[in-house]
């Protein structure tokens, strides 16, 4: 039974998973490499709560007892009592790979492991460690505090033991945890970054200008936000990582990068996160006219 959750990676991502977690009543560890980025997340987690708070959506003076079970470290080893680990951090096999590596030996033998990798082979990153039946794919959505939805990715070895435990959590989190296979991109990514490539090919080649792109997507298919205005959302270079791990993994052109989407992220405009990318964006993450 999951008792006790580590947090790996107190970005967007960790951060709001750390907080659906402690809210759900699990004690909480929340690490990252460095004191500024564990504080920046502490930080993150408490604007959130304010915000919900404000909307009648978290009950008074519940934000800081969902804040007292989350406990701030540098050390991956104050990860050893958990019994469900969530790896968070950046995009990148080799980085999470080494970090799983490292886990395998500082966590107890019966600690579940699940990465919050959007389009990552699960198998690929159990094979680093020895307990490839007890590692699983938990995808959470951005931003996840409002988002329902987990995609739980059962890799070439996951039993079912650690499924239905990992699915147990999000249930108990809130969310509404559907299971997957592991492909490239699982489900989400592999129909949605095509999309958003495809839009950024139709910006490139001039068949329409960006905010018409959105409308049409907005208003003619009932899409809530336009695919360039979710890729700001996401971060272009997240969008690329996956759309490179996709054309990798099936050798199929379709799931090309375009040019535009590969410039913009040489030239450091990744999106929201740094300020511009399709849209310019202020300091708070607000959309600048």
């Amino acid at each position: 039974m999951v008792q006790r959750i580590a947090v790996l990676g107190a970005g967007q991502m960790g951060a709001g998973i750390a907080q659906v977690a402690a809210a759900a009543g699990y004690d909480v560890v929340l690490r990252d490499v460095k004191q500024e980025f564990v504080d920046r997340g502490f930080a993150s987690i408490r604007g959130s709560l304010e915000k919900l708070e404000s909307k009648g959506k978290v009950p008074a003076g519940e934000s800081a007892r969902i804040l007292s079970r989350i406990r701030g470290t540098l050390s991956p080893r104050d990860a050893a009592d958990a019994d469900l680990v969530v790896e968070a951090i950046v995009e990148d096999v080799a980085a999470k790979r080494e970090l799983w590596r490292e886990l395998d030996a500082a966590c107890k033998r019966e600690a579940i492991f699940a990465s919050n990798t959007s389009s990552i082979s699960i198998t690929l990153l159990a094979s680093a460690t020895r307990r490839p039946e007890r590692f699983v794919g938990m995808h959470f959505f951005n931003p996840v505090p409002v988002m329902k939805l987990v995609e739980v990715i059962r890799g070439e070895a996951t039993d079912d033991a650690t499924t239905k435990a990992v699915m147990d959590a999000a249930v108990r989190m809130g969310k509404t945890p559907v299971e997957v296979h592991d492909y490239p991109g699982f489900v989400s990514n592999r129909v949605l970054m095509p999309m958003i490539n495809e839009a950024i090919f139709a910006l490139q080649e001039g068949v329409a200008g960006r905010d018409e792109i959105d409308t049409v997507m907005k208003l003619g298919m009932n899409h809530p936000m336009g695919p360039l205005e979710l890729a700001d959302f996401i971060g272009l270079d997240t969008c690329l990582a996956i759309l490179r791990v996709l054309h990798d993994g099936f050798g199929d052109p379709k799931y090309r990068p375009c040019p535009l989407l590969v410039r913009k992220v040489q030239a450091g405009h990744l999106g929201r996160k740094s300020g511009r990318g399709f849209y310019a964006w202020d300091e708070k993450g607000a959309q600048k006219p």
